[in-house]
């Protein structure tokens, strides 16, 4: 695994992109990111295997080096198929290439498709968004939200992993500061979280959990609840 070194030295100013450095270290990125990474990645396993049904797919959109798939290999009914879809060639590539070495036998495809320009899903058990929601323009998340709920069957679910904003300006700024406080525990610099900050800014847009709530009940869901939260990040469980 490569270390995130991207935002190490001063940079100039530019949108956050998936392309071949961000692929590189992606891994480690989301390690030393994402809270308690590896237990939601465990708790979207168990989740899996509640839902998956024998002969139909699970998605999971937005599926960067495939990490999601590593962790469910093991724990889904013969006969299902897991989909990747992802918009960057190079994060497919690394995907294809950790699946191919570590989850033989297992079926499995990867697509590269642009979620802001079409989601395709067909005889979906699961549907998951793990950290990719907030990276669609928001003018297209209710077509995603409802292709996603047209192609899942009756029965099935949609896991959705989101950083969310709170309503309330104090709570917010504290939370943010808690994460930014992580980040620092795990060896980003000050300057590294700023620049990342600053590429983010305009590509990374997230909701509040209200508004996620509300987004998923009136596209198709019935019921949603939280099943992982720490300050700013959220778990969502969504039921067709």
């Amino acid at each position: 695994m490569s270390k995130d070194k991207l935002f190490k030295k001063k940079r100039s100013a530019e949108d956050f992109n998936f392309g071949k450095k961000t692929a590189e270290v992606f891994d480690d990125m989301l390690d030393r990111s994402v809270p308690f990474y590896s237990e939601v990645q465990h708790m979207i396993n168990q989740m899996v295997s509640d839902f998956a049904v024998e002969g139909t797919n699970v998605y999971d959109l937005g599926c960067s080096t495939g990490t999601t798939f590593l962790h469910m290999s093991g724990n889904i009914p013969k006969g299902v198929t897991l989909v990747g879809v992802d918009s960057s060639p190079e994060m497919l590539a690394r995907a294809k290439q950790k699946l191919d070495t570590r989850c033989r036998g297992i079926k499995y495809k990867l697509v590269c498709q642009d979620l802001n320009k079409a989601v395709t899903v067909k005889n979906a058990s699961v549907a998951i968004l793990n950290l990719t929601l907030q990276f669609i323009r928001p003018m297209y998340r209710d077509r995603t939200i409802a292709a996603i709920a047209k192609g899942l069957n009756p029965g099935g679910c949609l896991i959705l992993v989101e950083k969310v904003l709170s309503p309330h300006s104090t709570i917010n700024r504290l939370f943010i500061k808690h994460y930014y406080e992580f980040k620092k525990q795990n060896g980003y610099s000050e300057m590294e979280i700023a620049q990342k900050r600053e590429a983010l800014e305009n590509v990374l847009i997230p909701y509040h959990f209200d508004e996620n709530r509300e987004l998923l009940l009136r596209n198709g869901f019935k019921a949603c609840d939280i099943f992982f939260r720490w300050y700013n990040f959220c778990g969502i469980l969504a039921l067709k």
